[in-house]
């Protein structure tokens, strides 16, 4: 599979990953102290819905150009809002992570964006300027986790997700989260998936909580797509403890809102192993 950004910028799966990831930002955001935001696959920062590549597969038509102007639960507030605030009455790019985090970062707070295509590292640096808030550097973000963590900061959080080019992908990414928890165990891990055979992602579970890592929490979302990838997913580690409660009326909105047949549904589970 595929799934080099601009491709499916703004598709349903970026709306649960990137709605999420606001919503954390603004909930460490409670408190004064500095953040580190790192994400380790940044891709190209801003994204032309009107350009070749996401006509190609013209999927932010069921995304976020079905929910950009509704009146949404409050924990999409924030995510909307930058989307919004990106464009004039049509919508036409659309934030990737590295975006939506530098668009929410306060004075204090670092982006650290790391991709390991030189095109699209290059045209993050374009895309988002020359920003002192903004650190990007090109190369493997796998590698690279192990020297961003702990942030000087010492407080923020950490996206993975990765574009799922490679079949051993699953394992990539479970073998760096376990290594970067061993070395930040206090930072908030928000790891993104698409979810095409339900024993690898249960596979995924067990490797996680193998490593005996606490505090994960499963969010999935599928908007019954026939005839393609219809699932996605996300494990949060470290959520805030409000994550379920507020979450789980936006995630109900969401399923109704992005639902593309019957069947569509979502669910947040703690994961305990049991």
């Amino acid at each position: 599979m595929n799934y080099r950004h601009a491709y499916h910028a703004g598709n349903f799966a970026d709306v649960l990953k990137h709605g999420v990831l606001a919503w954390v930002v603004r909930y460490l955001q409670q408190k004064e102290a500095p953040l580190g935001l790192i994400d380790t696959h940044a891709g190209a920062g801003i994204y032309d819905l009107t350009g070749v590549a996401a006509r190609k597969t013209d999927e932010a038509k069921d995304g976020i150009l079905r929910i950009v102007r509704q009146e949404a639960p409050a924990a999409l507030l924030s995510y909307l809002e930058v989307v919004r605030e990106l464009n004039g009455e049509e919508i036409k790019s659309y934030p990737g992570s590295p975006a939506l985090m530098l668009a929410l970062a306060r004075a204090q707070d670092r982006v650290l964006a790391c991709e390991l295509h030189p095109e699209d590292s290059e045209a993050l640096r374009r895309s988002l300027g020359a920003d002192p808030r903004l650190r990007v550097t090109t190369g493997d973000g796998y590698e690279r986790l192990m020297t961003l963590v702990p942030p000087r900061e010492k407080r923020g959080l950490v996206l993975i997700d990765p574009p799922f080019e490679e079949p051993d992908e699953f394992e990539r990414l479970a073998k760096a989260f376990i290594a970067a928890h061993r070395k930040w165990p206090a930072g908030v891990y928000i790891l993104w998936f698409p979810i095409k055979h339900p024993s690898e992602l249960s596979r995924f579970q067990a490797e996680l909580l193998s490593a005996g890592i606490k505090k994960l929490t499963l969010v999935t979302l599928d908007v019954a797509r026939p005839e393609a990838l219809s699932k996605t997913g996300l494990i949060l580690c470290n959520a805030p403890f409000t994550f379920g409660t507020e979450w789980s009326a936006a995630l109900t909105w969401l399923t109704e809102k992005l639902a593309q047949g019957q069947g569509a549904r979502a669910e947040i589970v703690p994961l305990t192993g049991d």
